[in-house]
């Protein structure tokens, strides 16, 4: 294995290749939209690149599928196994990186009359998409996965809660 440097997206291939058991890197770019995207996004192509990246770390392994379209499926290799369990088992604390276009509109100066409504109603959608697959599927997600749509409503209560916040704020310096 050679020393690559392994990011967060990095880890997010193997852990969907590890779930999935085998996958291609198509596999994996469909997986990680339809599960961790609302908390966790990565870019297509970097999906792509990622697992080019670990199966030239000796990370993953690869064989052609020799039907359809021949396309390559990926496995963890011991190492891939090993570098994931690694990782999942250390406790690191990286703080959070908010990469709220509301938020940032706000301090340049954005008017809240004009934000308040889409936010709180853009936060409110995704809360009830949460509830949904919460009532849904809830019962069927590993504890972990579960905690992590926790997060997700959590999460949106926050942003609806802290964007009507502003709406009141905005109105109390208007009487000033």
């Amino acid at each position: 294995m050679s020393d690559a440097r392994l990011t967060t997206s990095s880890f997010l291939v193997l852990g969907i290749i590890d779930k999935l058991g085998e996958a291609s890197a198509y596999d994996v770019k469909v997986e990680a939209a339809r599960t961790v995207a609302p908390f966790w996004s990565v870019p297509h192509a970097q999906v792509y690149a990622q697992c080019d990246r670990l199966l030239a770390a000796g990370l993953l392994a690869q064989v052609r599928q020799e039907s359809g379209r021949n396309r390559r499926v990926l496995t963890l290799t011991e190492s891939g196994r090993s570098a994931l369990r690694g990782w999942l088992d250390d406790p690191e604390f990286v703080p959070v990186e908010a990469r709220e276009r509301g938020i940032l509109k706000l301090w340049f100066g954005g008017s809240p009359d004009v934000l308040v409504p889409e936010q709180l109603d853009a936060h409110a959608r995704t809360l009830r998409t949460y509830e949904e697959l919460a009532a849904s599927v809830g019962d069927l997600l590993s504890p972990g996965q579960r905690e992590a749509l926790e997060f997700g409503l959590r999460y949106e209560r926050m942003m609806a809660d802290f964007w009507e916040w502003v709406g009141r704020r905005e109105e109390r310096t208007r009487d000033r």
